[in-house]
């Protein structure tokens, strides 16, 4: 592709990424529970409950990032790396009324139980296409890897991957931390 197409193919994307990084980000940030500053929003990001989410400073969200949450919140700190297509999902439906569809039970008649929590440390980078269930707390330094599924809490500086999702390596040895 030559100088001049490339020059042309950029000119015609950069009003989508102005309008993103200059409006729809700026709208986003104010819908939080709460945001702190240098936040990245890439493309088709989708997020259920965004008042119960509450980010930390130099947080990036890859493109494709799911969160949904009803009733937990979904608590992010600081220096957080999103990969493309991470879901976060904070809540599950009632699956103990006998005669009744799972559909059909309202947000109403859920239990503390069905939804948690879910807490991500500072310094984490979650990978693309991960998946982190409700009440999982990732701490400070992890790392979870591409396609993992996080369904237990997380130990410090640790990198997890697998479905579901175990502890295959640490980020330090003991004496470099």
């Amino acid at each position: 592709m030559g100088s001049c197409a490339r020059f042309v193919r950029r000119a015609c994307m950069a009003p989508r990424s102005l309008v993103r990084k200059f409006i729809v980000t700026p709208i986003v940030k104010r819908c939080f529970g709460s945001c702190g500053r240098d936040f990245a929003l890439a493309k088709n990001c989708d997020f259920r409950g965004i008042e119960n989410i509450h980010i930390g400073n130099n947080v990036s969200f890859g493109s494709g990032n799911l969160i949904m949450t009803t009733r937990a919140k979904v608590v992010i700190g600081d220096d957080v790396m999103f990969g493309p297509n991470v879901t976060l999902v904070s809540g599950d439906h009632r699956t103990d009324i006998k005669g009744r569809p799972m559909k059909s039970v309202t947000d109403d008649e859920k239990r503390p139980e069905d939804d948690q929590d879910i807490v991500i440390g500072s310094d984490v980078w979650l990978g693309g296409g991960c998946t982190v269930l409700k009440g999982v707390h990732i701490a400070q330094g992890c790392v979870i890897a591409a396609d993992a599924l996080v369904v237990k809490d997380t130990e410090p500086y640790g990198i997890y991957g697998g479905v579901p999702a175990k502890r295959i390596a640490e980020r330090f040895k003991e004496d470099r931390r």
